[in-house]
């Protein structure tokens, strides 16, 4: 039997290691955090999900996920426009969800060793032998899910950590009025914040800033008051909310330079092998998918219907396919946010130009699956 390790126990590491399990695969995830906790991250999941999620019952109906299906633009000046999603989503936090596949992956079979990071990966002699604070293990084939960026990542030397990344992203839950069937998009000078609800009547309150623009605010709270606040949009939402964290999520250096889906025989999933721009809105998906292609054909892989080198270049080949495109789509339409004058030229598309608006939209999602 065929023994696989997931190094990362995000949203595509778990749905694949679910899926594996479930097919009588011996799975062992490696997670260097303890369940449930939070990520910085947008919280909504494009509804192109939603029949594999629901064909897998790992969609959680008990709670009662807000139904988005309004996207909301503002410049940084506060101008805004409104556009109908058509597919749409709903909003589930992070700190939910993955203890919710959590839970669905140890009822399937799944390993786990939490509180354990990962330090090395090597492949030798047609197998991998990885090395934790805690153990030495031997797999057959390791996955790598281990988000936007990881300590590996510079182990690897992967050429996108070459490049440092100018964005840090700043994530907040909080009590406001906010409508369940709008997500929302605000821009500001140095960057953009997203808002939409998520379950239990709260709303995430996520957002991409220039580093240069947080280091010439001294800090965040800064930040918020002399930079965010003057979309007059991001000023009312600071002002007439209840913040329930003690203190912000933060993560730095995020990246959105062309990664590679295998990488010295290793599989790259979800964010480690490619992030789209957050105000795509769909990076949540694409993990859950890229999850799905992959134990496709590990299945095949483990079975012995194809050889490692057929896996590493149908995943590939499959991989590009499916997100490339995407990938490129939203490095582009990212140039367009964070100036004030070009912000208030891309607002103003939406406005005039439905066919402009359909095409964002379609370019950054993918169809149901």
């Amino acid at each position: 039997m065929k023994n696989i390790i997931i190094v990362g126990g995000g949203l595509a590491g778990l749905v694949a290691s679910i899926l594996l399990a479930r097919k009588g695969i011996k799975v062992t995830l490696i997670e260097k955090k303890t369940y449930p906790f939070h990520r910085v991250c947008g919280e909504y999941i494009s509804n192109e999900t939603l029949p594999f999620l629901l064909s897998q019952n790992l969609f959680p109906k008990e709670f009662k996920l807000p139904v988005i299906s309004t996207f909301q633009l503002s410049s940084a000046a506060g101008k805004s426009s409104m556009l109908a999603l058509d597919l749409g989503g709903f909003g589930i936090s992070r700190f939910s969800f993955d203890h919710f596949l959590y839970e669905e992956a140890k009822k399937s079979g799944v390993n786990f060793l939490l509180n354990d990071e990962v330090t090395s990966i090597l492949f030798d002699e047609d197998e991998f032998h990885v090395q934790s604070n805690n153990k030495t293990l031997t797999a057959d084939l390791v996955l790598c899910a281990f988000g936007k960026r990881s300590k590996l990542d510079l182990e690897f030397k992967r050429n996108f950590v070459n490049k440092r990344s100018p964005y840090v992203g700043v994530k907040y839950h909080i009590k406001t009025d906010h409508p369940d069937h709008l997500i929302a998009l605000h821009n500001f000078e140095g960057g953009y914040c997203g808002i939409s609800n998520i379950e239990g009547s709260k709303t995430n309150l996520c957002y991409l800033v220039h580093r240069e623009k947080l280091r010439q605010s001294g800090s965040i709270e800064n930040l918020e008051k002399k930079v965010l606040k003057k979309n007059p949009l991001l000023r009312d939402i600071f002002e007439n909310s209840d913040f329930l964290f003690d203190k912000p999520e933060t993560i730095n250096e995020i990246s959105f330079e062309t990664k590679e889906p295998v990488f010295n025989h290793l599989l790259m999933l979800g964010d480690a092998a490619g992030m789209i721009t957050p105000l795509c809105g769909n990076g949540m998906a694409m993990a859950i998918r890229s999850a799905k292609l992959a134990a496709e054909l590990i299945a095949d892989f483990c079975n012995n219907s194809i050889t490692r080198r057929q896996l590493e270049k149908k995943y590939t080949a499959i991989w590009k396919k499916e997100f490339a495109s995407h990938l490129w789509f939203g490095r582009q339409v990212q140039k367009l946010f964070g100036n004030e004058f070009v912000s208030n030229i891309a607002v103003n598309l939406p406005i005039h130009s439905k066919f402009i608006a359909n095409q964002i939209v379609k370019n950054t999602h993918g169809n149901p699956f």
